[in-house]
């Protein structure tokens, strides 16, 4: 199991588009994925329990992978997050 901390940056949170690009990102690992944001836990590969978190900008998420290959996961994640989406 690997995680990392991370601070959203994308100015409108982690809304249909984002989560979208996000689920259709992890769904190509075998891992699984946690995400935690405040005191919510939700699979990371669910739209729907992503856009049920209501991640914000400048929140701060835990993502949590665990699996085969899980720190190409995890690093996946991290791009994703750091680049903001591409909405900066």
């Amino acid at each position: 199991m690997v995680s990392k901390t991370f601070v959203m940056k994308n100015p409108s949170g982690l809304h249909m588009r984002p989560a979208q690009i996000w689920v259709k990102a992890m769904a190509r690992y075998e891992s699984d994925v946690i995400v935690k944001c405040g005191d919510k836990t939700v699979n990371g590969k669910s739209i729907l329990s992503i856009m049920t978190a209501c991640i914000k900008c400048g929140d701060s998420v835990t993502v949590i992978c665990s699996g085969r290959d899980e720190a190409a996961m995890l690093e996946k994640a991290a791009e994703l997050i750091e680049s903001g989406f591409e909405e900066r």
